[in-house]
């Protein structure tokens, strides 16, 4: 008796789980928008960043006071290959790149909460990263 028990919960287990992965999957991205790869499962339910696509149009994908991903991945990959790791040295990275340096901060602030509220900012930003 105790095998067929383990059996049927095996299956109410594994009919679970696939339960949950259909209600916390990561959408497909749409024509036109920006969407997550690799992420099978969209951690916002646990209040981590969301993986849902955004339109290119997206707000949250949007300049901020005239910095954009392009811009502010510029200022990190220069950071990263001087081995810069503080706000003032990012600040004089920033300035000698043509941004007032406590406009940069602010940006940079706020790209951060950004990406930690979307997965599709933070993969747009490395794809700057990586192309700077």
């Amino acid at each position: 008796m105790g095998l067929f028990k383990k059996i049927k919960d095996g299956i109410d287990s594994g009919a679970a789980a696939a339960q949950f992965k259909q209600d916390h999957a990561t959408p497909d991205a749409g024509s036109g928008q920006i969407g997550v790869k690799g992420m099978p499962v969209n951690p916002s339910f646990l209040g981590g960043p969301s993986t849902t696509p955004l339109d290119a149009d997206d707000p949250l994908l949007q300049p901020i006071d005239g910095i954009g991903l392009p811009e502010y991945a510029a200022v990190a990959k220069q950071a990263q290959l001087r081995g810069v790791t503080t706000a003032e040295g990012m600040e004089a990275i920033a300035a000698e790149l043509g941004h007032d340096p406590a406009t940069f901060t602010a940006a940079a602030n706020e790209w951060v909460a950004r990406m930690g509220k979307s997965m599709v900012v933070g993969q747009q930003f490395r794809r700057h990263l990586d192309a700077s």
